[in-house]
This record gives C-alpha cells, structure tokens and sequence, in this order.
C-alpha cells in the first residue's frame, strides 16, 4: 500500500502544480475548489498502474493521468449543475460556492489544462477526444431520459462512465509506447470496471445515506434520471450482479495483457473488485 500511496502523492503533487500555474487568480481559486477538493483519484491512478504494468514508469504515464483526472472534474461540474447538485466530495460544489457563470468558466479552464498535457502525443489526443465525444452522448442521453431496457442502459453507462476509464488505461498503455493489442485490452478493461463503478454508483444514489456517500442522494428518482434502478427491474441486489459480471469481465481482459509489473496489475485486479463492493 506504501507504494500506491507513493503513486497517489505524485499524481497529487503535479496536480497542484499545473492548478498553481492558471491564471488570473479568480480562475484560479474556482478551479482549485473543484479539482483539490477530494476525491479517490481512480481514473488517474488507473492511467499509472496500466503503464507500470506493460513496462512503463509512474513518471511516464502522471501528466496523462493528470490530464484524465481534470476532464473528469470538468465533467463533474456540468454534472451539479444540471443535477442542481450543491454537494460534491463532502463539499460544495462550483456552482453553489461560486455561481453559474464561474462554474462553467472553470469546467473550460480544467479542459483547457487537461489537452494541454496530452497535445504533445498524437494518439493521447485522439483516445481522448474519443472520449469525449462518447461522454457528451452519454449525458445528452441521460438528460433525454431514452433509455427503455437493461441493454441501453448498459450503452449509456459505458458513455457515460466508461469511455473516460478506458481513456485512463489507454493512456498508460500508450505511455509505455505498447502495441494496439495491448491499448485495446488494457481499454476494455477500464471500460468495464467502469461500467461496474456506474451500476454500483445507481445503486448508491437508491440505497445510501448522504452523510456515509458524501453527497447528495435520491437524485435519480427525483429528476428522473435513467438509472439501473430507474430504467430496468432490476432490484438493487441483482443490479450488483451485474456490476460484478463487468467486473469479472474486466478481469478476463487484463488477463491477455503481457504483464511486466506483477504488483501493479495485482492493484489492477483490486480495482476491478473493489469498484462492485464501495460503499462511497
């Protein structure tokens, strides 16, 4: 554990500096307020244990989990602001500490800072993009509320959630400078413990209570989002099924990476476990 920790600090760190380095001040502190305010970190440390277990080193791969780490936020705030969320990671979130306005001003700074660190890799820019693109299609169709069964759910949710996770583990493998098998089988395997993160994430937002989640709960219902819970028959113990089905499929994928770094898929693995038992 020691030496995740280790990877966690390093990411932490070259996150303060690329957040110190925006100007003016006043962008500054709304990005800041997002972008350090918690969180577990996963997408990144995803992006790091990928490359560090086809061959890569942490150095390699911490700017690119950086980058997927701001997008992230960025796609955080549009989130409170659409669910009208004044809760996020124990905290306020952009829109209720700073307004409209200077919330979605901050979503475009942590944009701009995160392609500034993958311009320099052509095949960075182009998982990314991809990424995005299947994000935004993710939340217009969340915001439509189409989904009708289990099967487009399951769509959305990999938009959603997993096209980013699959962006993370992508951009480690290319670190490493890996060959497509590798990034294709290291891409569905964060898909999937994505999707997994979703599922149990619905299911959360169903059964949790916020003080022990760290945000507000019961958002789905009320806004009548398309969530597992809302969109299928699913009971919340049967949609964790599912979450642990993805889970195990995301295992199966990992096991036709030629491992370099036994410890850093043996975190892989935890992560692919972990993602369907979270109470958080």
């Amino acid at each position: 554990m020691e030496r995740l920790e280790r990877r966690r600090a390093l990411i932490e760190e070259r996150l303060v500096e690329v957040v110190d380095g925006l100007e003016p001040d006043a962008l500054q502190e709304e990005v800041r307020h997002t972008a350090l305010s918690g969180g577990k970190r996963v997408r990144p440390m995803v992006t790091v244990l990928a490359c560090e277990t086809v061959g890569g080193t942490t150095t390699d791969a911490v700017d690119f989990g950086v980058g997927i780490e701001l997008v992230h936020s960025a796609s955080l705030v549009i989130d409170d602001i659409i669910d009208r969320s004044e809760l996020r990671r124990g905290t306020t979130s952009a829109w209720a500490e700073f307004g409209y306005g200077p919330a979605i001003v901050s979503s475009d700074g942590l944009l701009g800072e995160a392609f500034a660190l993958f311009s320099a890799d052509p095949n960075a820019m182009q998982v990314v993009t991809e990424a995005m693109v299947e994000l935004g299609v993710g939340e217009a169709t969340e915001l439509a509320a189409e989904p009708e069964s289990e099967a487009e759910y399951m769509t959305l949710a990999r938009r959603k959630t997993g096209a980013l996770f699959r962006a993370a583990a992508e951009l480690g493998a290319i670190a490493a400078d890996s060959d497509p098998v590798t990034v294709e089988a290291l891409g569905e395997y964060a898909e999937r413990v994505g999707i997994a993160f979703q599922i149990r994430d619905d299911v959360l937002d169903a059964i949790a209570d916020p003080d022990d989640l760290g945000k507000p709960t019961g958002h789905d219902a009320a806004l009548e989002r398309p969530s597992v819970v809302q969109v299928t028959d699913l009971t919340p113990e049967e949609a964790n099924v599912r979450a642990r089905q993805e889970s195990d499929r995301a295992i199966e994928a990992l096991e036709r990476v030629e491992v370099v770094d036994p410890t850093a898929r043996e975190y892989l693995l935890e992560l692919a476990r972990f993602v369907v038992e979270r109470e958080r």
